[in-house]
């Protein structure tokens, strides 16, 4: 995948995504659906019920995540994972 000059190798990306599982708290730095690159600083287990109880999302292809600035559940594209830096 290629947007904005930025190369992602996808195995790399998914393999990204799967270390985010892992840790308590990280920033992951990936590409949105409409092209632009965002910082996140994300955990894991934020401890606060969804809305809609369960997540429909595809979690091979997604991973959600607690926007600690934000404060609020997100979804990131695995494969559009860029850095990821554990934090906790």
């Amino acid at each position: 995948m290629e947007n904005q000059g930025i190369k992602i190798d996808p195995v790399e990306a998914r393999s990204k995504a799967r270390r985010i599982k892992l840790y308590k708290e990280c920033r992951v730095t990936f590409l949105k659906k409409d092209g632009s690159v965002r910082k996140m600083h994300a955990r894991m287990d934020s401890g606060l019920p969804t809305k809609g109880g369960v997540s429909t999302l595809d979690p091979e292809k997604y991973t959600t995540v607690w926007d600690v600035d934000s404060e609020g559940y997100r979804a990131i594209n695995n494969d559009t994972i860029i850095e990821f830096e554990v934090l906790a």
